[in-house]
Formats: C-alpha cells, structure tokens, sequence
C-alpha cells in the first residue's frame, strides 16, 4: 500500500488524482492532502478521503469549512513542505499550478520521495535544481504530463544514447488555423474553448498560445537530456498520440490513447508497474481515425518560440519567461488585455531582464520576483480594455 501525498488536490490535475486514488484504494491510500485556498472543496475531500492530515497552503485563507473534519489541519507555505518530506509518505503528487510548485519539488527529492511532478514550471524555472535534488536525494521523478509519460514508456528498456529525436504533439487548441490577427484579438471566452482536453483556466491559456508546449520542449531537454535541435514538435489535432521518440536506427516509437490526464496519473503512481483499469482501457482504432498532423504555426503563436528561445539562453531565461507569462495570462484573465498582448509582455520582460546563472533557489526566486515585477508594469501600460468576454 503506498501512501500518497496529493499537493493542488482543488485543482484540475489534483481531482484526477482522487479519481485514480479511489478506484485502487487496494494499493494507494490518501495521507494528506494540501490546496492554496479552496477550503470548501478540500473539506470535501477530507470527508471522503480520510487523510492523515490536510493543509491550507495560504495562511490567510478562511478554514470555516474545515472545522470539524475528523483530521488535523494545518497552515502555510512550512506546512505544505512538511508532507513532501513526511516519513509517513511514499509518493508526492506536485500538481500545484506555476512557479510555486518548485520548492515542493526540491523537498520532496531532496527527501527521496517518489514525486509524481504535474508542476511543469519546476522543470522549467529549475530544471538544474530539481535534477540535481534528484541525485542528492536518491528519490524518482514521473512526469504527469502526457507527453512526457508518453516518453517514457517510448524509452523503456533503451538508453538515451540510443535517441535520435524526440517529437511532441501539440492539439493546436482553439486557434488551430486562425490566422495572426485574429488570435491576437482574442478574449478569454475564445482562449477557454480547448477543443480535446478538460483542465484549469490558465493551462488551457497556455495550450491556446502554444506556451504551454515551449514549456514542453524545456521539460524534454531536462528531463532526457536531448539537445534543442533534436526536440520537434507538430501539431495533431487528435490529441491520440502524445509523443514520438525516434531512434538512432530510424525506428519511431509512440504512445497512443485517448486524450485523458488519468492514465499518466496512474503511470506516474505505479511506474514501472502496469496496474489493470478498465476505465482507462478505452482505445478504438477505428475511432480514432485519420491521424493529421500540421507544422507550428510560428506567426500566429509567437510564445512558442519565445519560450523555446528562453529554454536555449538557459540560466535564468526560463523562470522569466515562465513568470511574465503568468503575470500575463492573468491580466488576459481579467480581462485587461487582448491575447496578443499576452506575448508582447513577456518578449518585452525578456528584453528588459538581464540573464544569470542558476545555482541556487534563490537565484530562481530573484529572477521569477524581477520578471513578474517587469511584467506587472507592463500590463499596466499595456491595459487598455476594462471588460472583455
């Protein structure tokens, strides 16, 4: 029985978990549960789940709806890093969203946990870092997100000398084929609409913009080690295979399913071990059918190169495009900007950031705290429309 850590539990990723927790409840228990400030849905959680212990993560959030609950809970940023390193637990799920998920990671490592890692921006802000706590700590690192399960699975049983490219698939999401002005005037309620995947408000942004895959094509090159140059990625409007690894020999491996967050979940839980589910085991060719697969459009989304650019300067690049971009989506979310501005700011944060080396946290901290004061100055400037649908 492994005992489970979920941190974001509120959130998209973190309410598949529960899902994949409750039908193997005979090899996973829930012993904690921790959310930023969604205390009516996590009192909720704690109710079915039974935890050993819950926690607030935002040490001013209201806990009203957490009195009563048959287990201790706890508050702030401490008590969130206490379970990534509590002795009780086997297996952390990081499925906080953004740059705050790092430290969990770097604990939770550190500790030699089993980290189940949906938080991207780990990788991205502190990819060295991470890898880094990995070796110190001795722990495993599964990545959540499909693509880079999919990876995974491609290499099991090959060495990554044996890799020749590697190839991610992006949706395309709502814009797939918009041409360059008209993504630029779009609004939240455009940007929402992803037309294959189910998930919270600003990773569906980030899908729209395509900076959700630049975070990707970071992701890959720490993880597996593979130069830039060998990192592709089409788009595939299918959302049936989740990545193509190609050999040095010429062969090409992908991994195909219908587009579910729950099967890397149970993946990230149970690797390398194959656990039966027949909810999951839904795949028909015939349904399937045609598999399209189209070039990135680079006009129309310019985060994507951005990003991928920031990924190649490396040091602290990464956490300041990561950084500006979710000071901007959440301008866009407010609606105070067009979604075209979203990728002017965080161009224009880059320009105005000086590069640096990573070499502790605190240098990924500066940087993010630089970039997001930039970026906040900038959408103020940029800010131009009080209500957009």
């Amino acid at each position: 029985m492994k005992r489970v850590a979920l941190l974001g539990s509120t959130g998209s990723i973190g309410e598949s978990t529960l899902s994949v927790l409750a039908r193997h409840s005979d090899r996973f228990r829930v012993h904690s549960l921790a959310a930023e400030s969604s205390h009516v849905k996590l009192a909720e959680q704690v109710r079915r789940f039974r935890p050993d212990v819950a926690v607030l993560g935002n040490a001013e959030a209201p806990t009203s709806s957490l009195e009563g609950v048959d287990c201790p809970v706890a508050r702030g940023r401490e008590a969130v890093l206490d379970l990534c390193r509590h002795p009780d637990v086997d297996v952390v799920v990081n499925a906080i969203v953004g740059s705050a998920g790092l430290e969990p990671t770097l604990v939770a490592l550190g500790a030699g946990k089993r980290l189940a890692l949906a938080n991207k921006e780990s990788l991205v802000a502190g990819g060295e870092l991470v890898m880094a706590a990995l070796r110190a700590g001795g722990g495993e690192l599964v990545p959540i997100d499909s693509e880079h399960s999919a990876i995974l699975q491609c290499l099991e049983g090959y060495d990554r000398t044996d890799i020749a490219r590697i190839v991610l698939t992006a949706s395309g999401g709502p814009f797939r084929g918009w041409t360059e002005t008209d993504v630029r005037g779009a609004g939240p309620g455009d940007a929402l609409r992803h037309p294959t995947w189910e998930m919270g408000a600003k990773i569906t942004v980030d899908s729209a913009t395509l900076a959700n895959k630049a975070l990707e094509v970071i992701e890959a090159h720490v993880l597996y080690g593979i130069d830039y140059d060998r990192i592709d990625v089409v788009v595939h409007p299918q959302s049936i295979i989740h990545s193509f690894v190609e050999f040095v020999d010429g062969s090409v491996l992908a991994q195909l399913g219908f587009p579910t967050m729950e099967l890397p979940i149970l993946i990230a839980l149970s690797y390398p071990e194959r656990v039966p589910d027949p909810e999951l085991r839904t795949f028909d060719p015939l349904r399937s059918s045609p598999l399209t697969f189209e070039p990135v459009d680079h006009r129309a989304f310019p985060l994507f190169g951005c990003g991928v650019a920031a990924g190649r300067a490396g040091g602290t690049a990464p956490a300041a495009f990561n950084a500006a971009n979710e000071v901007a989506v959440g301008g866009f979310l407010d609606g105070e900007i067009r979604l075209g501005t979203v990728a002017d700011i965080v161009q224009e944060t880059l320009d105005l950031m000086e590069p640096g080396a990573v070499e502790r946290l605190d240098d990924v901290l500066r940087a993010d705290r630089e970039a997001r004061d930039k970026a906040r100055r900038l959408l103020e400037t940029h800010s131009s429309a009080p209500s957009l649908s």
